[in-house]
C-alpha cells in the first residue's frame, strides 16, 4: 500500500467537501506514517488540531478511505513531535495564541505564502487573463495599480493566482521585498489576540512591516467592527506608503453588504479584475497542466470527461483528478471510461445534494443583508424586491420547484414567480452585475 499516494486521493476528496480556510487549517499538514492491522496512523501538528480533526472529520476521513482500500478498519491521529517542538519556541512575526497555535498550510514562516502557487503553473484563459496580465504587471512595478482586488466563484484559482504574486516577488527581488500573505480569517484571529493580550501593537507592526500584503477572502471580515477599523488604518499606512496592497474575495467590493463604506470605496479605487468560470479548452488545459506537474497521465477520452462534466469549480476538478490518478495506479493499468464516469458521478452528487428551500432564502438574505422576513414581506422598497426576485428565480432555477408553490412560499401569486423568473432569466444575459451576484449566492448555497 502506497500510504502518501492514498492520503492524497483523500485529502483531494476533503478539499472538495470543507472550505478553503478549514482544509488549510485542520489538514493541510496532515501526513500517513504508518499502517498496521488495519489501523492507518495520520500526523497532526497540535492537539488541538488532533481532537477538532476527530471530532468533526473522523468518520468522512474514514468513509473516503474505506472506499478506496476496504482493509482500512482504523484511523488513528497521533501529534507530530516535531512540530510540537517548533511550537515552543513560536517565530516573532507570529503571535503565540492567535491561531491556536496551528500551521496554516505547508506555508515559508516569513511569508506565509506556499512555494507551490507560481505563475508558470498558473493555467492562462479568457476567464482569467485580465487578472493574470494585471498580476504580472504588479509585479514588475510593485505599487501602480494599487490596492489589486480580484474577485470569483468557489474554486477557481483566486488563491493560486495572489500567492503566486509574492512567490514571484521574493524569487525576482531576491527577497529584499517582504511580501505577507494572510488568509482573512487568520487576520480576525489575531487581531482579536491583540486586543485581549495588549499586544495589538505588534499586530499593526507586523503586517504594516510589509512591503506587499496580500490577503484572502476579504469578505469575511464585513461586520466585524474592531477587524474592519484596524484593516481600514493599515491599509492606510501601507498605500500612503506606496507598498503594495493585494485581496482578494468571491464578490465585487459593491456586493459586500457588511463591508464598512470607506473601505468598500478604497477597494473600488484600485485595480479590480474577476476570475470566471473556465471554458472547456482551459478545463482541458489545466487537467494537462496538473497531470504533467505530477508526471502522470491519463486517457484522451477520460481527459474529455472530465472537462465536460465539471465545469465550475478548478478544486473539485483537481480532487477527481487526483482519485482517478491514484485508482489508475493502484490498478497499475489505465482507468476505464466507466470508472471515470462513476468517480465523477459521485462527485458531482456529492456538490449537488438536493437543496432546501430554507437554504436558498438564507444564503439570498445573507447576500444582500436583509432578513427572510423582509424578502417574503409585501415591502415594495427597491433594495427588497431585488432580493425578492432573485429568491423566486433561484427556487425555480435551483430546486426546480412549481410556480404555484413558490408564489405561495412568497405570500404570492404563481404569476408573480413567473414574471420573476422570466425577468430574472432575461437579464442575467446582458446584465453582467447581476450574473455576478446570482453566482455568487449559488457559491453561498453550495458552500452551506
Amino acid at each position: 500500500m502506497d500510504l502518501d499516494k492514498l492520503w492524497q486521493s483523500t485529502m483531494g476528496e476533503m478539499e472538495i467537501q470543507l472550505s478553503k480556510a478549514n482544509f488549510s487549517m485542520w489538514l493541510r499538514n496532515s501526513r500517513p506514517l504508518d499502517w498496521r492491522e488495519g489501523t492507518l496512523y495520520v500526523s497532526l501538528p497540535s492537539t488541538f488540531a488532533k481532537n477538532w480533526v476527530e471530532d468533526k472529520y473522523y468518520k468522512n476521513i474514514l468513509g473516503i478511505l474505506r472506499n478506496t482500500d476496504s482493509s482500512i478498519k482504523k484511523v488513528e491521529f497521533v501529534i507530530n513531535q516535531k512540530a510540537q517542538a517548533q511550537k515552543t519556541a513560536p517565530a516573532n512575526n507570529a503571535p503565540e495564541a492567535a491561531a491556536g497555535g496551528l500551521e496554516f498550510g505547508s506555508a515559508e514562516l516569513e511569508t506565509n505564502l506556499n512555494p507551490r502557487y507560481t505563475l508558470s503553473s498558473f493555467v492562462v484563459g479568457p476567464s482569467n487573463e485580465l487578472a493574470y496580465t494585471a498580476a504580472k504587471a504588479i509585479i514588475e512595478k510593485i505599487g501602480k495599480y494599487n490596492p489589486f482586488f480580484i474577485y470569483g466563484g468557489v474554486g477557481l484559482g483566486k488563491t493560486h493566482l495572489i500567492q503566486a504574486i509574492g512567490n514571484e516577488i521574493v524569487s525576482k527581488y531576491d527577497r529584499k521585498i517582504k511580501p505577507k500573505y494572510i488568509p482573512s480569517e487568520q487576520y480576525t484571529r489575531e487581531v482579536v489576540w491583540g486586543l485581549r493580550n495588549d499586544r495589538i501593537e505588534s499586530v499593526k507592526k507586523k503586517y504594516r512591516d510589509a512591503d506587499v500584503l496580500i490577503i484572502d477572502d476579504i469578505q469575511f471580515i464585513g461586520g466585524k467592527e474592531k477587524t474592519e477599523e484596524e484593516f481600514f488604518h493599515t491599509f492606510n499606512a501601507l498605500y500612503e506608503s506606496n507598498k503594495q496592497i493585494i485581496i482578494s474575495s468571491d464578490r465585487p467590493p459593491q456586493s459586500i453588504p457588511t463591508l464598512e463604506a470607506r473601505l468598500r470605496s478604497r477597494f473600488e479605487g484600485g485595480f479590480v479584475a474577476d476570475i470566471g468560470y473556465p471554458e472547456y479548452e482551459m478545463r482541458v488545459a489545466i487537467i494537462q497542466s496538473k497531470l504533467q506537474e505530477a508526471g502522470r497521465s491519463l486517457r484522451e477520452d477520460v481527459v474529455d470527461l472530465i472537462a465536460r462534466r465539471l465545469r465550475k469549480n478548478v478544486r473539485e476538478l483537481e480532487g477527481v483528478l487526483k482519485k482517478l490518478v491514484f485508482l489508475q495506479e493502484q490498478k497499475g493499468g489505465e482507468v476505464s471510461r466507466a470508472a471515470a464516469e462513476d468517480i465523477i458521478d459521485k462527485a458531482v452528487k456529492n456538490t449537488s445534494k438536493q437543496v432546501g428551500d430554507a437554504q436558498i432564502l438564507k444564503a439570498v438574505a445573507e447576500f444582500f443583508n436583509v432578513t427572510i422576513e423582509d424578502i417574503v414581506s409585501h415591502n415594495r422598497r427597491k433594495e427588497i424586491v431585488e432580493p425578492r426576485q432573485i429568491a423566486m428565480y433561484l427556487l425555480r432555477e435551483i430546486s426546480d420547484l412549481s410556480y404555484p408553490y413558490i408564489g405561495e412560499k412568497m405570500g404570492r401569486d404563481h404569476t408573480t414567480a413567473i414574471h420573476s423568473y422570466e425577468k430574472i432569466n432575461q437579464e442575467i444575459n446582458r446584465n453582467s452585475s447581476l450574473n455576478q451576484k446570482i453566482l455568487t449566492i449559488k457559491d453561498i448555497i453550495y458552500k452551506s
